[in-house]
């Protein structure tokens, strides 16, 4: 409950930014560090079992949650995608174990999954986030609840229509709001305007913003989503690729040496 607590805190004023680690070790680098708060990134995670993105099922997911919120004592934001169910019911039920997991957030999608129609019709959209809502009141944890508009994401970059499903998802009783890939300042003015006094979550997984540029124009949250794995499958691909094509090892020369990276993990 303190870390819950710690979570919202968080959310009433200032900016901060919370990090997406993708396993316990970078999870407890990222503390560390002296982020304040972390989040699961299920495309992260789902790499890490050898799985594309949104291919991990619902009791895997909730097992990464509990393993996650207990290997930090920063509050750890859960990515449960889009509930792991369709109607709302059943995103109901699943929230409901999400937010005994020890997570102290929880965000749920509004992307369907089919390129043909994306995103979840309006109304059934907030529905799922209304059930969802009642799900965590009923728990009596106080879990945060983000919801996301995956507009931008998906093929469907309308600002006035992610607006207005954000502004209901809100009121529907969303505490958090977020519409990932809107990367133009105006844009993610707008939406914190149209959102308050709701914080908002804004992704960088590119170098577009700083910090004090998003701060600055009133955004509560910033996430990185899957790009510091990214980052790290990067590095790995490229050395892992010159030595299977060329049979050299130049990426090599300038890691994190052994004894700095094995240290932060000492008498854990």
């Amino acid at each position: 409950m303190d870390v819950i607590a710690t979570f919202r805190q968080l959310h009433e004023s200032g900016c901060f930014v919370m990090p997406n680690p993708w396993d316990v070790g970078s999870a407890r680098v990222l503390a560390q560090l002296g982020f304040r708060a972390v989040a699961t990134t299920s495309s992260g995670f789902a790499w890490s079992a050898g799985r594309s993105d949104n291919h991990v099922g619902l009791d895997q997911a909730l097992d990464h949650l509990r393993t996650m919120a207990q290997s930090v004592e920063v509050p750890v934001n859960a990515d449960f995608e889009g509930g792991f169910a369709v109607d709302p019911a059943g995103v109901a039920a699943n929230v409901a174990r999400a937010a005994l997991t020890g997570v102290a957030g929880i965000s749920i999608e509004d992307s369907t999954g089919d390129k043909a129609s994306p995103l979840f019709d309006r109304e059934l959209a907030i529905e799922r986030i209304r059930t969802a809502r009642r799900a965590i009141d009923a728990s009596g944890t106080g879990v945060l609840l983000t919801a996301r508009s995956e507009g931008f994401i998906v093929g469907r970059p309308d600002l006035d229509e992610t607006i207005r499903r954000l502004t209901a998802y809100g009121e529907a009783g969303a505490d958090c709001l977020y519409a990932p890939g809107i990367r133009s300042r105006d844009d993610i003015a707008e939406i914190v305007q149209a959102a308050a006094p709701k914080p908002v979550n804004v992704l960088v997984a590119s170098d577009f913003a700083t910090v004090s540029d998003l701060a600055a124009i009133g955004v509560r949250r910033i996430s990185v989503g899957g790009a510091l794995a990214r980052t790290a499958w990067t590095a790995f691909l490229r050395a892992a690729t010159e030595i299977a094509e060329h049979g050299t090892f130049t990426a090599f020369a300038d890691i994190v040496p052994f004894a700095d990276l094995d240290g932060r993990f000492a008498g854990a």
